[in-house]
């Protein structure tokens, strides 16, 4: 049985990475070496999330509170002052986000059958989970 952050970690932050990289290559024309460097990752990794080889698990790209926290980080990366705690912060801020929206629902159900989505509550309220975890 995979834990929420299991199966976010397979598909939500691949999605914010191309999110992420998409915006930095096209908004501020930056090379896919350089957005690999921002990121963390390989440029082979920045290529395959721009032409949507990786990180297509789940779509985030049409929520549009996601896409302005994507926007934002991206101008947070090209100020050149974050750290990688920053950075960090700012995945599991949009990561939670994506959790709430129900954009991992289908994905958990996949990995856990057993998994009522429509009772399991478990990413639709990050501050208490106490009540929830009887649905995994």
């Amino acid at each position: 049985m995979s834990m929420p952050c299991e199966v976010a970690v397979k598909s939500v932050v691949p999605a914010i990475r191309a999110g992420l990289a998409k915006e930095l290559i096209q908004t501020y024309t930056l090379k896919q070496t350089d957005v690999a460097n921002l990121l963390g990752v390989t440029q082979t990794a920045i290529s395959k999330y721009t032409r949507n080889v990786r990180g297509g698990v789940v779509v985030i790209d049409n929520v549009e509170e996601i896409q302005q926290m994507i926007t934002a980080t991206a101008k947070m990366l090209t100020d050149g002052e974050t750290s990688r705690r920053q950075l960090g912060v700012k995945f599991c801020e949009i990561c939670r986000l994506a959790r709430e929206k129900g954009l991992m629902c289908e994905l958990c159900k996949r990995s856990n059958p057993t998994i009522d989505v429509s009772q399991c509550l478990l990413c639709m309220n990050s501050s208490d989970y106490s009540n929830c975890l009887s649905s995994i």
